[in-house]
């Protein structure tokens, strides 16, 4: 029986740690965390610093012997991926954590959180 997206945000919801965007902040103002845009950048903005990571390629860009490999997500920082609204970013977390990476977390309610908040965003 296929599953609806509903419900597959909601098993993602289940298995991977959810940072509100106030407990994220003090992580990605402080830098110790790496935050990730799971998103299209050219949209709204991204949260300052972000390293943008197009769906289609994080996992290339985050395991060890890819030779896509990205040098800024291999990090001993907890990733915080975030997209649009917070269902890019459930499912991109999820791949991660089946690919055994532990360290990262989702910003819940994405960019539209941080961005509701009125706090400082950044665009390419």
């Amino acid at each position: 029986m296929q599953q609806s997206l509903t419900d597959l945000v909601a098993r993602a919801k289940r298995e991977i740690i959810a940072l509100s965007p106030e407990n994220a902040r003090p992580e990605v103002q402080a830098t110790t965390a790496i935050t990730v845009a799971i998103r299209k950048l050219q949209r709204q903005g991204r949260v300052p610093g972000a390293i943008p990571a197009p769906r289609g390629m994080l996992e290339f860009w985050v395991v060890p012997q890819s030779p896509g490999r990205q040098d800024t997500l291999a990090t001993d920082k907890r990733l915080i991926l975030f997209c649009a609204t917070a269902k890019r970013s459930y499912f991109a977390a999820t791949s991660l954590l089946d690919m055994g990476l532990m360290h990262m977390a989702e910003m819940d309610g994405g960019f539209a959180g941080w961005a509701r908040r009125e706090w400082p965003t950044a665009r390419d």
